[in-house]
């Protein structure tokens, strides 16, 4: 007998009558003789439409209240879903994360799962399809919280490891990992197979097919995944471990993300410290730096450093660098105007010539590069917002992904 852990997405479970149709693929499922644990998110809308709620009331809702609020969006499509499978005359039961429970530790809204008590739930696998909410867990003084965007495929995947379930299936609108956006760039493909490693860059860098944490823990406990359609029975794409693949082309996805800014300031003291004494502030607020670069100094005294954050830190940053009596520089400028272009490819280790094929594709565009990061498997570059969908474009011809 296989367990198995399906995921289904909020596209998946947007209407009732979606719900009924994920009913019937867990009953193919069960008609197979599988156990099936079924993790779901709020229907399509109902999370923004819940912190829309809250905005109403303030714009600094409290946060341990904000989980609460949340919370209750998976519950609904808990309860809907588990009846429509015993409409299907099949058991099946709803289970609340207090229920079981699910535990975790960290902040209100970035929670992390720890434990899940699993006894409960594999004693019911043997009657029938336990269903569960994504998205959220309990703390250790009892409260509920949420473990941030995209946390129900952060729920699939530990269940998938606590359980020791067989397979972890994401079911999402789209029949997997595509070489690119498909809605952006019509000739995209789908990717069959792919690596960890890529998938988790690729989820970082823009694709939002899964959720990075969640990739990052399969990958740690070697947990096979595959994403897949829940409105087709065409296979979707196996992720797993890179020794695994064959890798033909050097690059296997272009992402992009539009969620930047860029800041420079402009003429700091070129010595020792001055770089750490920017990032301190910055890095106690909690604000992710992803690019930094530095100017060589032609008189070793003055130079430029260039850095890149989320676009939603911006007003943060400035008022940060603005207070910051530890440095001296002549000028801050910021461009929240740009976007991030990534290729990511395993092939790329073994294959020269990459970075110049995108730099040359680019240039053959008129497309600046503002700024650059690379890895073994990844190239980024900031460009200006309004040249970002003809890189992609580019890119993605030029590296044989058409």
């Amino acid at each position: 007998m296989t367990k198995k852990v399906l995921k289904f997405g909020g596209t998946s479970v947007g209407t009732v009558e979606r719900i009924q149709h994920v009913a019937n693929i867990i009953k193919k499922e069960l008609e197979t003789g599988n156990q099936v644990i079924a993790i779901v998110s709020a229907m399509s809308g109902k999370t923004n439409e819940l912190v829309k709620l809250s905005k109403d009331i303030t714009d600094d809702f409290n946060k341990r209240e904000l989980d609460v609020l949340l919370s209750s969006g998976e519950q609904v499509t808990c309860a809907l879903l588990a009846g429509a499978l015993i409409n299907l005359n099949l058991k099946a039961k709803s289970w609340l994360n207090w229920q079981i429970p699910i535990l975790s530790e960290g902040d209100h809204s970035n929670s992390r799962i720890i434990n899940v008590n699993v006894s409960k739930i594999n004693e019911y696998l043997k009657e029938g399809v336990a269903i569960v909410p994504g998205f959220q867990s309990i703390s250790k003084n009892g409260d509920i919280t949420t473990l941030g965007r995209g946390g129900s495929d952060a729920s699939a995947v530990a269940f998938a490891k606590l359980f020791d379930a067989d397979s972890c299936e994401i079911y999402t609108d789209v029949d997997g990992v595509f070489s690119t956006d498909p809605n952006k760039v019509p000739v995209a493909k789908k990717i069959e197979k792919i690596s960890y490693d890529e998938m988790l860059e690729l989820s970082s860098l823009g694709a939002k097919v899964m959720q990075p944490s969640a990739v990052q823990t399969a990958m740690m406990y070697n947990i096979p995944l595959e994403v897949r359609s829940t409105f087709t029975d065409r296979k979707g794409t196996k992720i797993f471990d890179q020794q695994n693949l064959d890798y033909t082309k050097s690059v296997t996805g272009v992402a992009y993300s539009k969620d930047d800014a860029k800041i420079t300031i402009i003429g700091v003291e070129d010595k020792p410290g001055v770089a750490a004494n920017i990032f301190e502030p910055i890095n106690k607020a909690q604000i992710n730096v992803d690019m930094v670069i530095q100017n060589i100094s032609s008189d070793q005294k003055i130079t430029d450093i260039t850095f890149t954050i989320k676009r939603n830190d911006l007003l943060k940053t400035q008022k940060i660098l603005k207070e910051n009596k530890n440095i001296n520089y002549q000028n801050i400028t910021f461009n929240d105007k740009v976007s991030k272009i990534s290729i990511v490819g395993a092939g790329m280790v073994s294959t020269p010539g990459v970075t110049y094929r995108m730099f040359r594709g680019l240039a053959d565009e008129k497309i600046n590069i503002l700024a650059i990061s690379t890895s073994e498997i990844k190239i980024s570059v900031i460009i200006n917002e309004e040249n970002t969908l003809n890189a992609v474009k580019k890119l993605h011809t030029i590296f044989d992904l058409d």
